[in-house]
């Protein structure tokens, strides 16, 4: 199996997707956790999918 690009870490206020190998943050703060988003992330990384999520989370914080 190999090892995660992308994981979800709980941060003030939610959660925030970081970037392993990078060793920044991604993206905006979530109150809720992203799952299909990481998975997506983790998976295989469809550009059109992850605007998709994206904007459908963006959505749930307002």
């Amino acid at each position: 199996m190999s090892r995660r690009w992308y994981v979800a870490r709980g941060v003030p206020g939610g959660y925030r997707i970081w970037n392993v190998r990078g060793k920044r943050w991604w993206g905006d703060l979530y109150e809720l956790c992203p799952d299909d988003l990481l998975a997506e992330l983790n998976g295989s990384a469809s550009p059109e999918r992850i605007s998709t999520l994206q904007k459908r989370y963006r959505k749930l914080k307002r």
